[in-house]
């Protein structure tokens, strides 16, 4: 008979896994009721006698699962009709003794059981309210006879698991419990490390365990203490209570159905000692406790093996960055969800991440920076962007960092700051420490900084030559890759092809992000200039002023749309087909209408490589899901002008003359050359992503074919490291589990509200502190009544009164003002049918204000709250000039422009 005094290492080897839990829990100073433990000498003893040993090896030994179950019911029946030896019979009893005698608790204890990789919960017979000598001599065998049950066999075999030769069983004393219940240390379902899960009934666990009773489930923030979710169970049935016979079911009293089985502070009790549990042990555990009028105790812990032996990542969160105790990050949306609105997977994510990470710090050597401050930059470049319930954010002030490997970086960080449309600059005193490395010596940062400044002019002067030569090369590649039949590859090779075209781009993208910076500087240095000779110029006029042209590439799609949209109008019945008919139908409708199928055959030809959304790899292009194309169409259908606006040019010719303007056009040409270079460098992107996407789908679909998934969208639920382990021979037996858990927190994280900016503190946080800062479920928010101003940041002139169209993707504007969260370059096509345009997120400098400007759409961005409080159907007017969204009453809207 072994117990609490005796040594762990017997424990451990004869006394099975629960004992083995229990002396820990009490060595670690948590309360546990006494208990003492029969360990498998006790059990090979009884074995010894009626030849029953040579049973156990042959039940043990048998390979067919069919064999061993027929032989395991043999050696059930033998084990309960063998009577047991004197001596044995006399050290039971004296282990009943020992815990004073009355009802207890008769729980079977292998040593295979608890253990780091399987739990073996619930494969072995307990038994609670166990009272007398003969009952508990009866519970002891048929705990013996559970080690051969049929679910135990069958759990082995399945896992691959030694079978139980031997059986120890515990003997506790019965907590009578008020309530009871099972706690994890981690949230079992999502992987989450930073929650834990109670699940409490009334009365024994027994009800809990069998499902005689549903359970409360309580998730806790680990960190802070705070009650995540609370989920309260059907009490409608009844309870397991400890009776003189056993246990029966006992009917809840009716006033306490309703009402949560644990109060708050035993909540934070039951949480406090399960992050000390985890803590002693250095491992997630499931605990199982009960609450009588003593107070708390522990019944049972083991190691969590269930799932989250292979979700570490299952749950994506933060930007993978280990950050010093105390010292905070700043998260921002600003204008990335132009990229990446809304849930993101976490393929786009982290394929994202990487890029940028890579091509930073490829920016960082292009300027020669030194060796060893390029190494610098690896602390922070690939942590550059943050993913938070399922959205992607910047990791602010590592931008700030980014922003100071050019020369310029008290201006340029003003200018990025207009750029990112983020709506609260950084203090001075903060933004001046964001260094993107650091000397051990002010000469070798002298000398450093003097030989990027000078590179960086170089290339200031020669970006028209440079970015002539990337796109030479970057459409030497793409044409090559374009031109493959995609249908025909395996996904090795598709992988290979991935592979290849991601490591030459992302070195070639690298030194193109001087652009940027020079932008910025130009930027900053045109707003300064403005300044001087133009003291009164309006917001918007900066905007205007410097846009990369009329021609600009990345207006053609927009274009191209109007051009099908003027056929479409100029045929009645092309008209009806395209508005009544629903989108994914009308292509093959068109058999009919050969002309216009060849032209629409042509722009997916074209532009094929496009989409909504159109960074994310998820979602389908034009190639593969034409349906959107006619969705951009029928929003194209209203007779809208696609001509500029030419206020800025007006009032530069009515303010600036002689050598004045010729100086101010020279720093203008070069600005305007420049975003027009960043806009083709933009569209470049989007064709480089279609290209990828193609690969990733034939990739998918090989991957769904071999097993490794489920289907083929799953493949978008793996990070990108995943996917190449896929095809570099690593470990995928876990990622349709993996897989399963995205999809089950996707579903949580669309209820969430996202806010624009919050910030976390050191590497650990978790729900609840994101909570306090705006991750809350999404509420009504009440809509703004008539005479509301909302301010915004003008970004194209003029003035429009209309009905506001409130819409996550764009279609169905028909003329109307375009009010949407955010946009993406696949918006464009939907701007001719739009009289205004309202972005809630998002900067002037972004691309779909761009080409507003160019088509004249008068536009007003970084609008907060916009699209909560306006409502479709709502009568607003737009003024872009001055940067205003007023909400009119009804019948108060005048014709404007």
């Amino acid at each position: 008979m072994l117990g609490p005094w005796t040594d762990i290492a017997t424990i451990a080897a004869v006394g099975g896994g629960k004992a083995r839990g229990l002396h820990s829990l009490g060595q670690c100073g948590f309360r546990v009721p006494d208990w003492t433990v029969l360990g498998t000498d006790v059990f090979a003893r009884f074995t010894a006698e009626d030849e029953l040993e040579r049973a156990v090896i042959e039940v043990t030994g048998l390979d067919e699962l069919d064999a061993a179950l027929g032989a395991g019911a043999e050696l059930r029946a033998r084990i309960r009709a063998t009577p047991l030896p004197q001596e044995i019979r006399e050290l039971i009893v004296d282990a009943y003794e020992r815990l004073g005698g009355g009802p207890i608790a008769v729980r079977s204890s292998v040593v295979a059981e608890d253990g780091p990789e399987h739990s073996y919960a619930g494969q072995f017979d307990s038994f609670l309210n166990v009272n007398g000598v003969d009952a508990v001599l009866d519970r002891v065998r048929d705990c013996w006879a559970s080690a051969f049950s049929e679910r135990s066999l069958r759990y082995a075999f399945a896992n691959k698991q030694p079978r139980a030769s031997a059986v120890a069983v515990v003997l506790q004393r019965l907590i009578v419990a008020r309530a009871s219940g099972v706690m994890f240390t981690a949230n079992p379902i999502s992987g989450a490390r930073d929650e834990l899960v109670i699940s409490a009934v009334y009365g024994l666990g027994e009800g809990l365990v069998s499902g005689a009773v549903d359970a409360d489930s309580v998730v806790v923030d680990k960190s802070s203490g705070v009650v995540l979710e609370t989920v309260v169970g059907d009490k409608d049935r009844s309870y397991v209570v400890a009776g003189d016979q056993g246990c029966a079911i006992s009917e809840i009293d009716p006033a306490r159905r309703e009402l949560p089985v644990l109060i708050d502070a035993e909540i934070a009790e039951v949480a406090e000692l399960g992050r000390k549990v985890e803590a002693e042990f250095d491992a997630p555990q499931d605990v199982e406790w009960a609450i009588d009028d003593d107070g708390l105790w522990f019944l049972q812990s083991r190691p969590i093996t269930t799932a989250l032996g292979v979700r570490p990542g299952a749950l994506i969160r933060g930007a993978g960055e280990v950050v010093p105790d105390g010292e905070q990050r700043i998260w921002d949306n600003s204008n990335i969800i132009e990229s990446f609105n809304g849930l993101t997977s976490p393929l786009t994510y982290t394929t994202a991440a990487d890029i940028y990470g890579r091509v930073y710090h490829g920016y960082a050597k292009s300027l020669r920076v030194p060796d060893e401050q390029v190494r610098q930059t690896e602390q922070w470049t690939p942590v550059l962007l943050g993913y938070f319930h399922g959205r992607v954010y910047y990791n602010l002030l590592h931008w700030y960092r980014m922003v100071g490997i050019a020369p310029g970086y008290p201006l340029n960080r003003k200018v990025l700051e207009a750029a990112l449309g983020v709506d609260e600059p950084l203090p001075d005193d903060v933004a001046k420490t964001l260094r993107p490395f650091t000397f051990d010596n002010p000469v070798r940062r002298l000398r450093s900084r003097s030989v990027t400044t000078l590179t960086y002019l170089r290339r200031l002067f020669g970006i028209d030559d440079i970015v002539e030569q990337f796109m030479t090369d970057f459409y030497r590649v793409y044409d090559e890759y374009e031109a493959i039949d995609y249908t025909t590859l395996t996904g090795a090779q598709a992988y290979a092809a991935y592979r290849k075209v991601d490591r030459d781009l992302v070195e070639r993208w690298g030194p193109l992000m001087v652009l940027d910076a020079i932008l910025l500087t130009c930027t900053g240095l045109m707003f300064l200039l403005t300044k001087l000779l133009l003291p009164k110029a309006p917001e918007w006029f900066l905007y205007a002023v410097v846009g990369p042209g009329a021609d600009v590439e990345s207006a053609e799609p927009a274009r191209a749309m109007k051009a099908l949209a003027d056929k479409v109008r100029a045929d009645p019945e092309l008209t009806a087909l395209v508005n009544s008919t629903a989108p994914e139908q009308i292509y093959p409708a068109l058999a009919d209408r050969p002309d216009f199928r060849a032209e629409v055959d042509a722009y997916v030809d074209r532009y094929g490589y496009r989409s909504l959304d159109e960074l994310k790899l998820e979602t389908p292009d034009l190639r593969e899901d034409p349906a959107s194309l006619f969705v951009m169409l029928r929003s194209a259908m209203p007779d809208a002008p696609l001509g500029h606006r030419d206020e800025a040019e007006e009032y530069l010719d009515a303010h600036l003359h002689g050598f004045r303007r010729r100086i101010y056009e020279l720093l203008r040409g070069k600005v305007s050359r420049c975003a027009a270079h960043r806009e083709r460098l933009r569209f470049c992107r989007t064709r480089a992503f279609g290209m990828v996407k193609r690969m990733i789908r034939v990739m998918g679909r090989d991957l769904a074919e071999r097993g490794v998934i489920d289907e083929f969208a799953d493949v978008f639920y793996l990070t990108v490291q995943e996917l190449r382990g896929c095809y570099e021979d690593a470990d995928t037996a876990a990622l349709r589990e993996l897989v399963a858990a995205r999809k089950a927190q996707r579903a949580k994280d669309a209820e969430l509200v996202a806010p624009a900016r919050f910030v976390t503190t050191g590497s650990t946080f978790g729900r609840a502190e994101l909570a306090s800062q705006g991750w809350v479920p999404i509420t009504d928010t009440p809509a703004a009544e008539a005479g509301t101003v909302l301010a915004g940041t003008p970004s194209a002139s003029g003035i429009v009164e209309g009905v506001a169209v409130v819409v996550d993707e764009p279609r169905d504007v028909a003329g109307g003002i375009l009010v949407a969260y955010r946009t993406d370059p696949g918006w464009v096509a939907a701007l001719p049918s739009a009289s205004a345009l309202v972005i809630e997120r998002g900067s002037p400098l972004t691309h779909v204000a761009i080409v507003a400007r160019e088509l004249g759409v008068p536009t007003v961005v970084q609008v907060k709250d916009v699209t909560k409080r306006v409502r479709t159907g709502m009568r607003i007017r737009v003024d872009g000039t001055h940067g205003t969204v007023t909400v009119l009453a009804e019948g108060d809207v005048r014709d404007g422009s």
